[in-house]
């Protein structure tokens, strides 16, 4: 080849390289260190919207902001320093000078002479788009995206961290849960946004009330939760007090207008009982609820009685019991058919838990979760019921399969990988396996349930919202958590056929779960006659004792048809 020919061969090599570089949307530059001039080429006019290049690397440097110069300098002499061909990569902030700033992502390598850096080439490209949905995330890690508030996990966290300071330094502090009253009547009166409105609101109203070292955050759709420290015994009712007349002393304004709102208090003292910040949430809320029985808008203190201290001595003997059938696989699993309701076949089977107990007794779920999560132990009690679950779907491919998640799952990464890993060696079960989560559950954290429906459905794995009516859901809320089927709740169909009430509003939660094309699961299903009634509203799967009970034998070995009328004979 002449040396025409070479010269033609680079220069095509150029052209492609300068087509790719502005296709891929990087501004590269050429920087002299000797002389300090900078030359630019690729898309200039994405990064520099302005037209004004800096013309030397001096000039760059000014336009970096200055919280992030040192860091970038640290990198580049790094790089000097270590005098390989390896790229140097860094993000800082870039401000253009009409005011306008970018996140780079600056990529680049250093040409030596004589082990000095003589010269830098280099790309620049823009990730502002990246960093703030980086931003975001980290955002939403810690804090309520409607309220700006903490979540419930930073505040469990902050509360553990005031109990840590209280036992150690004598410190007083107390923990109050605040309820918004009857908030889910004024959402059907006014509407989301009014609610949400009013949700904002009353937690600017709480935080009004707090000293700079109280800690407010939300813990649930109408809930929230604040640390007090520092705060002796004969200060909590005084601070309770503040809130309740602070919420409710003047209307909140709403979209809908004006809107009267009260609260309901439970508070517990620390050191009072002892114990972990899951545990004073848990009494926090038993007090909660006393005052909502009180006639809601005052301030219950949580009292322990002699009954609720047999019931912890009891609980932490059951506590061991499930420690014991973690170890020796005495948890299993009962299998409840879910019915096509109109032709009764046998769609998938819900996993419920039950403990064997070395008696031989098996125990219900409802008997011993509520030990579990209190104890700690629901992560491994999860990975349990996922492990079981997964292995029958595994060894019999014909059958579908449901597992119910906690709270504290629903936020678990290590859960989910745990799922992945199995799933990529038998690709088979994931379209057959149906993850449940409550509906008050996937409203504690919105957005880290839809991060975590969003993870499963890529692995191809179906997600139900399971107690579907019995929270606080939105048309915004369904959208956001994109799940493949909703449960209505069983309070909403026992006795179905004769509440008024009931039918109303079984009818409005199928318009909200069409609109979204979800399929529908009603559970619960005890008589002939709520099934007919079901079946007419267009409620696709039911699931009850009407037709069968959990089972820990497997019931697909037996029968995919069920008869109703059998399967209640037999209860």
């Amino acid at each position: 080849m002449d040396d025409e020919q070479q010269d033609h061969a680079r220069l095509r090599a150029a052209l492609a390289a300068a087509q790719a570089i502005a296709a891929a949307g990087d501004t590269t530059y050429d920087w002299d260190l000797r002389s300090d001039k900078i030359s630019w080429s690729g898309r200039i006019s994405t990064l520099f919207r302005d037209g004004d290049l800096p013309a030397s690397g001096s000039d760059f440097r000014a336009r970096i902001v200055p919280d992030d110069q040192a860091q970038r300098s640290k990198e580049l002499q790094a790089h000097f320093d270590a005098a390989s061909d390896q790229e140097f990569d860094c993000e800082y902030r870039l401000r253009n000078t009409d005011g306008t700033i970018v996140w780079l992502s600056d990529r680049g390598t250093a040409q030596f002479q004589e082990g000095r850096p003589v010269r830098v080439l280099g790309s620049l490209r823009i990730v502002t788009a990246r960093k703030e949905r980086e931003a975001r995330l980290e955002y939403l890690a810690s804090f309520d995206d409607l309220t700006g508030h903490y979540n419930k996990g930073r505040l469990k966290e902050a509360l553990q961290h005031g109990l840590a300071l209280a036992s150690r330094y004598r410190i007083p502090g107390a923990y109050l849960v605040v309820g918004i009253d009857k908030l889910t009547s004024i959402e059907q009166a006014f509407g989301p946004a009014a609610a949400d409105a009013l949700i904002v609101g009353v937690g600017q109203r709480i935080e009004a009330c707090l000293r700079a070292s109280d800690i407010i955050g939300r813990i649930g759709g109408d809930r929230f939760g604040i640390v007090l420290s520092g705060c002796p015994d004969g200060s909590i009712g005084i601070a309770a007090g503040k809130i309740l007349q602070a919420v409710r002393q003047t209307p909140i304004v709403t979209p809908s207008g004006p809107v009267h709102a009260t609260v309901s208090i439970g508070g517990v003292p620390f050191g009072e009982h002892g114990g972990t910040a899951a545990e004073m949430m848990g009494r926090a809320d038993f007090a909660l609820q006393d005052a909502k029985r009180s006639g809601r808008n005052c301030f219950v203190r949580f009292v322990e009685s002699e009954e609720q201290r047999d019931q912890r001595r009891r609980a932490a003997i059951l506590s061991e019991e499930v420690q014991s059938a973690l170890k020796t696989g005495r948890l299993i699993l009962a299998y409840q058919p879910i019915v096509d309701s109109r032709t009764h076949v046998v769609d998938h089977y819900e996993c419920l838990l039950r403990l064997r107990l070395e008696t031989g007794t098996i125990v219900a779920a409802g008997a011993f979760i509520p030990v579990v999560e209190r104890s700690g132990l629901m992560r491994l009690v999860d990975r349990r019921a996922l492990d079981l679950a997964l292995g029958e779907l595994i060894r019999y491919p014909d059958i579908s399969l449901a597992i119910n998640i906690s709270a504290v799952t629903a936020s678990d990464s290590s859960w989910l990988r745990q799922v992945s890993s199995t799933l990529k060696n038998h690709p088979h079960a994931a379209p057959r396996l149906i993850v449940e989560l409550t509906e008050t559950i996937a409203l504690e954290n919105i957005e880290e349930t839809a991060r975590f429906v969003s993870a499963l459905r890529d692995l191809n794995v179906r997600v139900a919202l399971d107690d579907f009516g019995a929270g606080f859901t939105s048309f915004r809320n369904l959208r956001a958590l994109a799940v493949d089927t909703v449960k209505i709740d069983g309070s909403f169909v026992k006795n179905l056929a004769d509440n008024v009430d009931n039918q109303v509003f079984v009818r409005t939660l199928m318009g909200l779960a069409d609109s979204f094309g979800l399929k529908t699961v009603a559970e619960c299903v005890e008589t002939a006659e709520d099934a007919a009634h079901l079946v007419e509203r267009g409620v696709g799967y039911l699931q009850g004792y009407y037709f069968g009970k959990p089972s820990v034998e497997r019931p697909w070995l037996a029968s995919e048809m069920i008869e109703p009328r059998a399967a209640q004979s037999g209860d």
